[in-house]
C-alpha cells in the first residue's frame, strides 16, 4: 500500500500521463481513457484521481484495517450480512474528509478542464474505475458510481468520495467476494471526464456477442445519453456490419420514446420524450455507421484484442470531428461459458451491458454518454 508520502503528481493525473500499463494507477477505464488519447483516438479531454489517492485517504478513514477485514470475512451468498457490512463501510467513506491537498489538486485539474473548454463550471463525468474492471477476465462495469453532468469543482470532490465509497457497495462486494478476490490492497481510481453533449450515443462490440464471430460490428444506437438504454428506458437501434466490406448485414430501427439528456442550468440528466418524427428515425446515418466502425477496428487492432466500445456524437461538434469514444474494454462476452450473466447469448449489443450492470447505476449518474 502507498504512504501518505506518495509522490504528489500520482494523485491526480491528466489522461496524456496515462497508459493501458497504468492500471494499478489508474484502474481499468482510467488506463484505457490514456492509452486511447495517446492513440490518438478522439476522447472527451479529463483526468483520472489515482488509485494512490485512494489508498492515501484510506490511510486516515481505515487506519485499523477494519473495513477490510469486515469485508474480506464476508461469505458472497448471505446478502443480509454484506448489506449491512457495505452500509457500514460505504457510511463511513461518505462521512470521511477529503485531504485538502487532494482537494486543491482535483480543483486544479477541473480549473484547466474549464479553461480548456472556455466555461466556468464546465459539466463532467465522475465514473469509477476500479482496479480489477475492464478485464478479459474479470468485469466490474456497473458495479460502482459514476455521476454525471457534475459543475463545479466543490461538486467533482464530493462525487469522487461517493465514488470511492461506491466500492462497498452490496453488488460490488458480493461480486469480489463470489469471484474469491481479495480485499487486501484493493483500491479505486476515479475518471473526471469532459462530458460530450450527446446528439446520440451507443456502443459497439468488435465481434458478435451471440456466436463470437469477428468479420463483424455489433452496433447499437440511440438518441441522447446512453444511460437511457442502461438504464432500459429505451430499445436502441441494432445494426450488424461487415467489418471487412462495411456492407450492413442486418438492421432494426426501433421506436424510441425517451432520451436522457442534461438537467437545463443545473447538475445531473433526466429523461424527457422525443419529437415524434424523430421516435422511429434513425440515430446515426450510413457516414457515421462507417466513421464508428473505422474506429472500432482501428481501436480494436490497436488493443490487440476484440472491444467492448462506448461512443458518443456530439450534437455541437462540427462534423467530422464530433464521433467520441468514452471507453473501450476486452469483450468478456462469450469467453466463459459459466458466467452466464455476461455470456448469455443476447439480440442486441447493448444487452450484454445490461446484463453486467446488474442493478443500474444510481442518479445523476447513470453512465456517460
Amino acid at each position: 500500500m502507498v504512504t501518505p508520502t506518495a509522490v504528489k503528481n500520482q494523485h491526480v493525473l491528466r489522461f496524456q500521463e496515462l497508459g493501458k500499463g497504468d492500471v494499478l494507477v489508474a484502474g481499468g477505464k482510467g488506463a484505457s481513457l490514456g492509452e486511447l488519447t495517446r492513440a490518438g483516438i478522439r476522447v472527451p479531454n479529463g483526468f483520472v484521481v489515482t488509485t494512490h489517492a485512494f489508498q492515501w485517504a484510506v490511510t486516515t478513514i481505515d487506519a485499523n484495517g477494519e473495513i477490510v477485514s469486515a469485508v474480506s470475512s464476508l461469505d458472497g451468498r448471505d446478502l443480509r450480512a454484506s448489506t449491512k457490512v457495505g452500509a457500514w463501510a460505504r457510511a463511513r467513506v461518505e462521512a470521511a474528509p477529503l485531504p485538502e491537498e487532494l482537494v486543491s489538486q482535483v480543483a486544479q485539474r477541473y480549473r484547466e478542464l474549464c479553461v480548456g473548454a472556455g466555461q466556468d463550471d464546465l459539466p463532467v463525468a465522475v465514473r469509477s474505475s476500479a482496479t480489477a474492471e475492464d478485464s478479459a477476465e474479470d468485469s466490474f462495469a456497473g458495479l460502482q458510481d459514476t455521476y454525471l453532468w457534475v459543475r463545479g469543482a466543490e461538486e467533482v470532490n464530493q462525487a469522487v468520495r461517493r465514488c470511492w465509497a461506491s466500492l462497498y457497495s452490496v453488488d460490488s462486494i458480493t461480486y469480489r467476494r463470489r469471484r474469491g478476490l481479495p480485499e487486501d490492497g484493493l483500491a479505486m481510481a476515479v475518471v473526471v471526464q469532459r462530458m460530450v453533449d450527446a446528439r446520440s450515443s451507443g456502443v459497439m462490440f468488435t465481434q458478435s456477442p451471440v456466436n463470437g464471430d469477428r468479420s463483424v460490428v455489433a452496433l447499437d444506437a440511440s438518441w441522447g445519453l446512453g444511460s437511457a438504454v442502461v438504464g432500459g428506458e429505451v430499445t436502441p437501434d441494432s445494426y450488424v456490419i461487415n467489418k471487412i466490406t462495411g456492407d450492413v448485414v442486418r438492421k432494426t430501427i426501433a421506436d424510441k420514446a425517451v432520451r436522457d439528456v442534461p438537467v437545463p442550468g443545473g447538475q445531473g440528466v433526466r429523461a424527457e420524450a422525443v419529437p415524434e418524427e424523430m421516435r422511429t428515425a434513425p440515430a446515426v446515418d450510413d457516414d457515421e455507421i462507417r466513421t464508428l466502425v473505422e474506429i472500432g477496428r482501428r481501436v480494436e487492432q490497436h488493443y490487440g484484442c476484440p472491444q467492448d466500445i462506448e461512443w458518443a456524437i456530439s450534437a455541437s461538434a462540427p462534423r467530422g470531428e464530433n464521433i467520441f469514444l468514452l471507453q473501450s474494454r476486452p469483450v468478456t462476452v462469450g469467453q466463459d461459458r459459466d458466467r452466464v450473466s455476461l455470456a448469455a447469448p443476447k439480440a442486441k449489443a447493448f444487452h450484454h451491458v445490461l446484463s453486467a450492470l446488474g442493478v443500474g447505476i444510481p442518479t445523476p449518474g447513470r453512465g456517460n454518454g
